[in-house]
């Protein structure tokens, strides 16, 4: 299958932005313009106002020159920008690959998609008819390559069955369609167009039949690379305003959907088709995006994570239903797509063991742990592992998921805090004997009477690490029965209130 292109031309981006805000503009002469270096310089021109002869670029004194009551508005910063972006995540549902063509258009690869609206013809009828019916004026045209498809959008209109503002070239005669255009349609700079001009060179036919070394000679590679590219001889790369993932599935609409109940089995039929591709390769899903494209053009998307790589498709839709809840469908929703931007190898037994396996590896454990997440917020469930090191605070490490394997075990001979502190707390104490524990101790302004105590317990840190003094802990209980892990560091001196430390809380 030969790839197709599409092209679509906002005539008058900004301006047609502005009416639909202000629709009083609508049939009066008005420009966008931006102040350069003490004057105004128009950015955009409405149709009414190109008709009495104002164009881009022009002062907006000369401008008023030629129609004195021309309405100025100030152009936003970044408008065209912007509004090109929101149109090509719009196109998204037209195609999963849609590029911003500044300064006023729109790419989109539409490789295998037109045959879910009934064909080219009736593809690019409805986008057209989509877009000018929120108030753009806008030309398309559909080709094999971008450049043919860029050429014919705004310099090659026919009447066919999209309308007289379309052009579809069927697959195989792009370069014959090129052929008859102006040198413009190759997209050229202005300087190389001059030249051409001078020459007589004013069709794309009579060039491409000249020598491709007097060309290169003569004006430069630039022309040349147009041509290849308009021809299809040079690949033309497409930056998609979203970048493409492996494992992305669409799902649209013969109706829109406006119930929850028909977002729930759009929601099942995508991840019973993802989790099958997923299946098939050894894969599972870490992250996951459900999105659900409104007829107004609103998009709603909802996010999941997993904490181990998951293609089990129940499990993966309990984790979206709390979440789809909250769509608002309105007028109805007429595309839903799903993508698994991150994903990882599984073990094919994943696939059998949730039919009653148990042990630490249960993945009903990890599903656990995914609802738990997704319902409370990502980053609220920690696993760590122990650490090679002596010092309690650094004795541990987070693990980067449930796959991750210990290199040591917890340490069971000696009593440990269920809370321990990241940095001890240092405390005050009362007249502590050498090498004993104290008999009370202050911390955070509250005295605590110590009833019961064990130890100590010495820990010291690495033999290869210098500066720091061994510590001496004690589990000690007060008068309430709490009981707390403290210690103290270094050998017993006179100011003893400065050697203490709270380290952690048993219960």
């Amino acid at each position: 299958m030969s790839r197709r292109f599409l092209s679509l031309w906002f005539r008058h981006l900004t301006t047609d932005y502005m009416t639909i805000r202000r629709p009083a503009l609508r049939d009066i002469p008005f420009v966008l313009a931006v102040p350069d270096h003490g004057r105004k310089i128009i950015t955009g021109v409405n149709a009414p106002a190109r008709n009495e002869g104002i164009d881009v670029g022009m002062v907006v004194a000369d401008a008023r020159v030629l129609y004195p009551t021309l309405e100025v508005i100030d152009e936003p910063p970044r408008l065209a920008g912007r509004l090109l972006r929101t149109l090509a995540v719009w196109g998204i549902r037209y195609s999963p690959l849609t590029a911003i063509d500044a300064p006023d258009g729109l790419i989109l690869e539409t490789t295998g998609c037109d045959h879910l609206w009934g064909g080219e013809e009736a593809y690019l009828t409805q986008i057209l008819y989509r877009l000018r019916a929120q108030g753009y004026d806008v030309r398309g045209g559909m080709a094999d390559t971008i450049g043919a498809a860029w050429a014919v959008a705004r310099y090659s209109m026919s009447s066919s069955g999209c309308g007289r503002e379309a052009r579809i070239v069927p697959p195989g005669q792009a370069t014959a369609v090129m052929l008859d255009l102006h040198p413009a349609a190759l997209r050229l700079a202005p300087e190389l167009l001059d030249r051409l001009q001078k020459l007589g060179l004013i069709r794309i036919g009579p060039i491409a039949r000249i020598p491709r070394r007097a060309l290169q000679r003569r004006l430069g590679p630039e022309l040349l690379l147009r041509l290849d590219q308009a021809f299809g001889v040079e690949e033309e790369q497409l930056l998609s305003v979203e970048q493409p993932v492996p494992y992305h599935e669409r799902l649209p609409c013969l109706e829109p959907i406006g119930t929850a109940g028909g977002i729930a089995i759009a929601l099942e039929r995508l991840l019973e088709m993802l989790c099958g591709r997923l299946q098939q390769d050894g894969k599972g899903l870490r992250e996951a995006v459900f999105k659900a494209w409104r007829i107004d053009g609103r998009l709603m998307q909802a996010h999941i994570g997993t904490n181990r790589g998951s293609n089990h498709a129940p499990h993966l839709f309990r984790l979206f239903e709390g979440k789809i809840r909250d769509f608002e469908p309105g007028l109805g929703i007429e595309l839903f797509t799903i993508d698994a931007p991150k994903t990882e190898d599984v073990s094919p037994l994943q696939k059998t063991l949730w039919t009653g396996a148990c042990g630490p590896d249960d993945p009903r454990f990890a599903e656990l742990a995914d609802r738990i997440s997704n319902k409370l917020g990502p980053g609220l469930i920690h696993r760590y592992l122990p650490a090679e090191h002596y010092w309690p605070e650094r004795a541990y490490a987070p693990a980067r998921g449930l796959e991750d394997q210990p290199a040591g075990v917890w340490p069971a001979n000696r009593p440990r805090p269920i809370h321990l502190l990241s940095a001890p707390e240092r405390i005050e104490v009362a007249a502590p004997i050498p090498d004993y524990p104290p008999m009370n101790f202050r911390h955070r302004e509250k005295l605590h009477t110590i009833v019961h105590a064990d130890g100590p317990e010495r820990i010291e840190q690495e033999w290869w690490m210098d500066g720091a003094q061994h510590r001496d802990y004690y589990v000690v209980e007060d008068e309430t029965g709490a009981r707390y892990w403290l210690f103290r560091s270094g050998h017993y001196t006179g100011d003893h209130s400065k050697q203490w430390y709270l380290h952690g809380f048993f219960g």
